[in-house]
């Protein structure tokens, strides 16, 4: 795992992207930097013991929203919150809630550490923590009772969140399954380091074949994979190709009627026996009804002719509330070759500026309690 795998798309470019496909790339080599590193600050902080037996809050912006969902699915009694929907619903949510734990990439959306502050009024009983990518973000310099800080260069200096992504992801899971996470991480990392050239080969292909929009499903297990994966092929297009992220048994109920015949439907298959035997009912019904070009994210030998192509899995036998941090990389891979195509740089695929890095635009507005906290003494992050 000493070198990435050479692919040749960015090479062959006279104005080649300079961040976001070594950012995709060299991720199985941080994934362990980061098992060490939460492992080692789960000790410091005694996590083990301050979260045992209590309901957990996880929260965070967009892709780091998304990564929130993912860590919940695999901690029992734990909740995903988006910062979005915390921020103006705050009370609604904190109901029986012991910690917060937030996600970011630099925790400098204004909604980061509002969210700590406005807790911190509300509940200060509430134990918060944060996971981040960059230690000089606004909400590392929140009231935070702890701070786990990733390697640097998960820190992603394109405008999309790729390794960022999947290392926040692992970096929950380290919390909330540390023994399966720590049976696992060096296997899978080394599996997904010699499968990305032919993952790679495969979304390059995929790309070149993309005609109007993109549907994505998984079983709910790995919904939060399939709304990331969604959110890629949206941000690296500039939405040019429109996308839908469903659930298998889901798509029947309405969401069918956008898929075409062209449509790229992107399907990940299920570890578990049941689930699975529901998402291939439905995989079956589009080929017999002719609609969708059907892709399927699964160990090549068992795809069973289901599908017009197949992008390797890296995890196809883990258990799915594990197995994101380790799959994204096909759609993320996907997205940049999409943004190519369509003659888009992936590192700032909004050159006119419709999204940006880190969001703009916010006006945290303040209530009685900021007020409170104010006078008290407690920080309370400017507004914008």
């Amino acid at each position: 795992m000493s070198q990435l795998p050479c692919v040749s798309a960015e090479n062959r470019l006279n104005n080649a992207p300079l961040y976001t496909l070594q950012e995709i790339l060299r991720q199985p080599l941080l994934w362990p930097t980061t098992h060490e590193r939460v492992r080692s600050a789960s000790d410091r902080l005694q996590l083990r013991v301050r979260l045992q037996h209590t309901r957990i809050l996880l929260t965070g912006a967009g892709t780091s929203a998304y990564a929130s969902s993912c860590v919940a699915t695999a901690w029992p009694d734990a909740r995903a919150i988006p910062t979005t929907d915390l921020l103006v619903d705050t009370e609604r949510y904190l109901t029986e809630v012991g910690a917060v734990i937030s996600l970011a990439r630099s925790g400098d959306s204004p909604e980061s550490p509002a969210v700590v502050e406005r807790i911190r009024s509300l509940r200060p009983d509430i134990l918060q923590f944060a996971i981040v990518c960059d230690e000089k973000g606004a909400l590392s310099h929140s009231s935070l009772d702890g701070l786990i800080v990733l390697d640097p260069r998960t820190n992603d200096r394109s405008l999309v969140m790729t390794s960022a992504f999947s290392n926040l992801v692992l970096a929950g899971l380290v919390l909330a399954q540390p023994d399966a996470v720590a049976a696992s991480i060096d296997d899978l990392s080394k599996c997904a380091a010699e499968l990305l050239p032919d993952i790679d080969c495969a979304c390059q292909q995929l790309a070149a074949r993309v005609r109007d929009r993109i549907v994505i499903l998984s079983s709910s297990p790995l919904l939060g994979w399939a709304r990331e994966a969604g959110l890629k092929m949206l941000e690296m297009t500039a939405g040019r190709f429109p996308v839908v992220s469903e659930t298998y048994l889901g798509l029947r109920h309405g969401p069918m009627s956008f898929v075409k015949a062209d449509t790229l439907v992107l399907c990940l298959l299920s570890s578990d026996p049941v689930r699975r035997r529901y998402e291939i009912d439905l995989i079956r019904e589009l080929r017999t009804k002719k609609i969708g070009y059907l892709v399927g994210v699964v160990d090549p030998a068992e795809s069973a002719g289901l599908f017009d192509s197949v992008i390797p899995a890296v995890a196809p036998q883990a258990n799915d509330a594990l197995r994101t941090p380790y799959e994204i990389m096909g759609p993320q891979l996907l997205g940049y070759h999409l943004s190519l195509r369509i003659g888009l740089n992936p590192d700032n695929p909004s050159p006119d500026g419709v999204i940006n890095r880190v969001v703009q635009g916010v006006t945290i507005h303040r209530d009685s309690s900021f007020e409170e906290a104010l006078h008290s003494g407690r920080s309370v992050p400017a507004s914008g």
